[in-house]
């Protein structure tokens, strides 16, 4: 796995909340086990005190795909340097499940694959996949969706720093709306 592609774990534990809707998708050890992926051995590791744990690391993570939503870029920083200082990751070169052409293992980096509880392992790789999506691209590609009443967070990897939406759904019920209300106007204005 890419390292910058760990920020879709935080992109993902932060999206089971959806405060417009007051829906919470973190109800349960199932729900966390959820999160890693159905391969994944540390989703074997969660236990009901990782449910609350999760949520607090949700509020965190909201809170630097926020910050960096509303442009304050110190804050972004110091809200992820503050995770990473608290879940720090413990990397591992790893092989498995890719070879070469010539049947090799494909190495690449793991990270938090021995932690002390399934929070912290989630936690940090969520927090460096962050950090590495930001120190590569900037931290004003963290978003949160413009869509109402969607507040999803989203990492903008297009190539123009133009997403503004979470998804396609999103982005074409914002588009849809807005196309309604000008044809409003117009209506009004011609009467």
């Amino acid at each position: 796995m890419e390292l910058a592609e760990y920020s879709d774990y935080a992109v993902r534990l932060v999206n089971t909340e959806q405060s417009a809707r007051d829906m919470d998708r973190l109800t349960s050890v199932e729900s966390v086990r959820a999160l890693f992926g159905e391969a994944s051995r540390a989703a074997r590791r969660v236990t009901d005190a990782d449910v609350t744990r999760f949520r607090s690391v949700r509020s965190r993570l909201r809170a630097v795909f926020t910050a960096a939503d509303e442009g304050d870029h110190t804050l972004t920083v110091d809200l992820l340097n503050s995770l990473l200082m608290e879940f720090p990751v413990s990397p591992r070169i790893s092989g498995h499940d890719y070879l070469d052409e010539e049947g090799r293992p494909r190495w690449h980096m793991h990270l938090a694959e021995h932690p002390s509880n399934a929070t912290a392992g989630y936690a940090a790789m969520s927090a460096m996949g962050l950090a590495f999506h930001l120190t590569k691209f900037g931290p004003d590609r963290l978003g949160v969706c413009e869509a109402v009443p969607c507040r999803n967070a989203y990492v903008d990897c297009s190539t123009n720093r133009s997403r503004r939406y979470c998804s396609e759904r999103c982005a074409t019920r914002a588009n849809v709306a807005a196309y309604r209300a000008r044809k409003r106007l117009e209506t009004k204005n011609d009467a």
